[in-house]
C-alpha cells in the first residue's frame, strides 16, 4: 500500500492545527487567571456526548450596574440614604445584560457591558428578582465531563454547595478545571476515576 504525499500533508496540517489548539489551552491554564465559584448544575446523559454536569457560574455583579438604576434596591440607613455598592434586584422578571468576565478579589464578576449598535462580545448574565448581587448566573452553562459511572456530585446533602474552579481567558467562557463540594467552610476536592 502507497502513502500519497497529500495524504502525509494533510495528516501533518490536521496534527499542526489540533496542537496549536492544545497548546494555546495549556497557555491559558497555566497564565490566565483561577478561580472558584459557586455553582447550579444538572446531570443530562446524552449517548453522543457523554454524561457531564453542566454548570451556571455564579457570578459578582455588586461592581456592575444593571441596564436600568429602577432594578437595584440598595440598603437605605435610618435618613433613607443608600448605602454602599451592594443591591439586590428589583425587577418583576429576570434581567439579563451582556458582561465582561474577570477575576478580582478572588471573585468571578461581572461587569455589564454597554450596549451599541453591534452587538457585544461579552457573557450573558442573569439576574432573578430578589437575588443579591453577588449572587448572579451566567446564561450559558459550562460543561464538566465525568467517567460514565462516577457518583452523580450534583445530589448535594443540606448545607453542601458545589463549586467550581475554573480560568478565566480574555475572551469566551470560563473553563472549567476541578469540582469541590463546601459544607460548612470545609472544601472537599472531588477526583473522579
Amino acid at each position: 500500500m502507497k502513502i500519497a504525499k497529500t495524504s502525509l500533508l494533510l495528516l501533518a496540517i490536521q496534527l499542526v492545527i489540533v496542537s496549536s489548539i492544545a497548546a494555546k489551552y495549556l497557555y491559558q491554564r497555566s497564565a490566565c487567571p483561577r478561580v472558584w465559584t459557586r455553582t447550579a448544575a444538572y446531570d443530562p446523559d446524552m449517548v453522543l456526548r457523554g454524561r457531564y454536569l453542566s454548570l451556571q457560574l455564579d457570578v459578582d455583579g455588586c461592581q456592575s450596574t444593571l441596564p436600568s438604576g429602577k432594578q437595584a434596591h440598595f440598603p437605605r440607613d435610618v435618613n433613607g440614604i443608600p448605602g454602599g455598592n451592594r443591591f439586590s434586584i428589583w425587577a418583576p422578571d429576570t434581567i439579563r445584560f451582556p458582561a465582561k468576565i474577570s477575576v478580582n478579589h478572588n471573585k468571578l464578576i461581572a461587569i455589564r457591558l454597554l450596549e451599541t449598535d453591534g452587538q457585544p462580545s461579552g457573557q450573558s448574565v442573569a439576574a432573578w428578582p430578589g437575588a443579591p448581587c453577588d449572587a448572579l448566573r451566567l446564561v450559558d452553562p459550562v460543561d464538566f465531563y465525568i467517567p460514565e459511572h462516577a457518583e452523580n456530585p450534583t445530589i448535594l446533602k443540606a448545607g453542601e454547595e458545589l463549586w467550581i474552579e475554573v480560568t478565566v481567558p480574555p475572551k469566551g467562557p470560563p473553563r472549567p478545571l476541578r469540582l469541590a463540594l463546601k459544607q460548612a467552610g470545609t472544601w472537599k476536592p472531588l477526583a473522579f476515576n
